[in-house]
């Protein structure tokens, strides 16, 4: 590749603005046409690899990241503004997803193998010899999370499943966290050396600006995409694939706020609690999750007054903590303040001051009658930011939910009594939402087999996937039927 030195192009410190450290190599127009065509050529050879060196190579990129040590948690933090045990924590996370992958890859299920076997003498008509495999699209272009340097990034659950799926992976890094990308995109490259995969199975690029990114996804050797940011971020790069002579998926995780039903029983019976709770989970890394609880819903009458006592309480209390840049913190001050200026909200509270980048936890509340009359109320603001809506009766909780855009996720907070009402709720909540709780908060995704971690348009571009757990193989795979093929050209997945 054809890097070139920016001096300009380095590591900022999340908490004071700073750069620091060496700048970095950066990449132009002639590297992501070299990466791709290098992906394009490795597509043949690692797709052919054997279930067994692709999962090998997969657990050898997680035994790389955790070589790597504090060096790799203490870039993380700089870069950041996130504590070390969350970084820890998502470390874990980020080789346990690799880990997982590699077991999907050699348990075979994502195959999708169907056989039907030939039926000569059925009438009126012959049945022919039919089966069918999945096979993985091409190579995939994936970008890295500015809210998850690593479970999201470089080497998170969209490289750790198109890899899984046999697709070769260029990362457009994120300019937040150069550094820890380096480390990380190291780390998987020694791996592809190690393993004896082919040069091209992976490339990292990193540069200023949206023209890197662009061209990528329009670059005709990219089969699809995966994203996760801002709505903004994410329609722009659905719109290039689409408008590509020959378009390509976007597995985009684009914006969501959350609801969380709080029903009246659970209300009256722990509402104080509740309010603490609901707290906690807002304010959890400054509010930066795209599970962040940022619409509340609730029925007026008791346990109401003791729900807002205590949440105004406990934001009063919290401090602010750094954003993960100064852009993000930029655009939560100024949504903040768009929803504080409105006349269709009302302040409940503030949390601490802090300094220059650290972003002020902030709460209000509304009506049902003004939130579906003032669409804005209902777009994220990313951060720690949350709007209570008082519901009269359960119509208008129902009105809410069904004027409700697509969401990763909604909560019903609820006790025994409340259960009649939630079995009414539900069916309206599934078809706005991908992942339903009951008595937890949203904020905090486990990988395993059965999450889904998508939903329906805005929170993703495709509702049918997943971004988290061994599902989220299917978005970089395609169905294949052969029929009647002789059995020596068979795939010998196929073959009896």
């Amino acid at each position: 590749m054809t890097d070139s030195i920016n001096a300009a192009f380095r590591s900022i410190d999340a908490a004071t603005g700073e750069p620091f450290g060496d700048p970095f190599e950066t990449h132009g127009l002639a590297d992501v046409e070299a990466a791709c065509i290098a992906a394009e050529a490795a597509f043949e050879p690692y797709r052919q690899a054997s279930h067994e060196a692709r999962a090998a190579f997969l657990e050898a990129i997680a035994d790389g990241i955790l070589e790597i040590g504090d060096e790799l948690i203490e870039t993380a933090m700089r870069e950041s503004g996130l504590p070390r045990a969350r970084l820890e924590g998502e470390r874990g996370r980020t080789v346990g997803q690799l880990k997982l992958f590699a077991q999907v890859v050699r348990d075979g299920d994502w195959l999708g193998v169907r056989i039907d076997p030939a039926l000569p003498d059925r009438q009126p008509l012959p049945r022919p010899d039919l089966r069918m495999r999945k096979i993985p699209l091409g190579p995939v272009a994936v970008f890295g999370a500015s809210n998850f340097p690593l479970a999201f990034s470089t080497a998170g659950g969209d490289t750790a499943s198109a890899l899984a799926a046999g697709c070769p992976v260029v990362v457009k890094g994120h300019p937040a966290h150069l550094g820890t990308g380096a480390l990380v995109a190291a780390a998987i490259e020694k791996a592809v050396e190690s393993s004896g995969m082919p040069r091209g199975t992976f490339s990292h690029l990193v540069g200023p600006g949206n023209e890197l990114g662009a061209a990528l996804v329009q670059d005709p050797r990219i089969a699809a995409v995966g994203f996760t940011g801002s709505r903004a971020g994410g329609l722009a790069l659905v719109k290039l694939a689409q408008n590509r002579p020959v378009p390509i998926p976007v597995y985009a995780e684009m914006s969501s706020i959350n609801p969380v039903l709080i029903l009246p029983e659970a209300l009256k019976a722990r509402g104080a609690a509740l309010g603490k709770e609901f707290v906690g989970s807002l304010t959890m890394g400054a509010g930066q999750f795209c599970t962040n609880p940022g619409l509340v819903l609730v029925l007026e009458g008791e346990g109401l007054d003791d729900f807002i006592a205590a949440a105004r309480s406990a934001l009063t209390e919290a401090a602010a903590s750094t954003m993960l840049t100064a852009g993000i913190h930029a655009a939560y001050e100024k949504g903040v303040e768009a929803l504080a200026s409105s006349g269709d909200v009302t302040e409940i509270a503030r949390g601490k001051p802090g300094e220059r980048t650290c972003g002020q936890a902030a709460l209000f509340e509304t009506t049902a009658e003004r939130f579906l009359a003032n669409r804005a109320l209902g777009h994220e603001v990313f951060g720690a930011s949350s709007i209570i809506v008082r519901c009269r009766d359960e119509q208008e909780m129902l009105a809410v939910i069904t004027d409700a855009e697509g969401q990763l996720t909604a909560t019903l907070q609820m006790d025994a009594g409340d259960v009649a009402l939630a079995s009414r709720v539900l069916p309206a909540l599934e078809r706005k939402v991908g992942r339903i709780l009951a008595n937890g908060w949203p904020t905090g995704v486990e990988v395993a087999p059965a999450m889904v971690h998508g939903g329906p348009y805005p929170a993703t571009s495709d509702g049918r996937t997943t971004s988290v757990g061994t599902l989220a193989i299917e978005r970089f795979l395609r169905p294949v039927c052969y029929q009647n093929l002789p059995s020596d050209l068979l795939p010998t997945d196929l073959r009896d």
